[in-house]
């Protein structure tokens, strides 16, 4: 009885003879976009796009290129703030340099500069996106028909690296700034960053 039970635990540590099933992930006609790459490939833990919906794809592609861009300014705007780099001037009889950074400029900000803020993302996602010319050759080119800074000038293999680095860095600030927020409103004491 007791050889029989080693023999058994011994068992579950032996490799699986039967097949493992094929994932749709692997089969995803999105496995080869740019973005799927080691050790997730492309990553989709809910099946939302098991379906294989181009629209739904690119739709959920260049929102997250955008919240990428938006987490990357946000994130060097945080720590360029917390070095103690303002703007000069002043909104509103408020000084530049007396606004926090991180979610505690919202406490000090004047209502006037949060309104223009949130007019600018309005009117920059409602109506700078896919302008005739330059640009749209992929979801989240926005460079409207006039701004190149010599993406034309690149092969086809280097713009789909700085397309994948641009999607990586995203990423990464969408969590470095996540972080931010979360330690900042523990107040926790971090270093090199400080107090949050």
């Amino acid at each position: 009885a007791i050889f029989a039970a080693l023999i058994a635990g011994a068992s579950a540590f032996a490799p699986s003879t039967s097949k493992a099933p094929t994932s749709a992930l692997s089969a995803s006609q999105f496995a080869d976009e740019v973005g799927a790459q080691i050790p997730l490939g492309f990553w989709d833990p809910m099946s939302v796009m098991i379906e294989g919906n181009t629209e739904k794809f690119e739709l959920f592609r260049e929102v997250e290129i955008v919240h990428g861009r938006v987490a990357m300014l946000a994130f060097t705007g945080q720590i360029v703030t917390r070095a103690g780099i303002h703007f000069p001037g002043e909104f509103d009889g408020v000084a530049y340099a007396d606004i926090p950074p991180g979610l505690a400029a919202f406490d000090v900000m004047p209502a006037g500069l949060t309104a223009d803020m949130i007019a600018t993302m309005a009117f920059l996602q409602c109506f700078m996106r896919n302008i005739e010319g330059t640009g749209n050759e992929f979801v989240g080119d926005y460079r409207n028909g006039w701004i190149d800074f010599g993406w034309d000038s690149f092969s086809e293999q280097q713009k789909l690296n700085k397309r994948a680095v641009e999607l990586n860095n995203g990423r990464a600030a969408q969590m470095g700034i996540l972080g931010l927020m979360v330690h900042e409103s523990l107040g926790t004491n971090m270093p090199i960053i400080g107090q949050l």
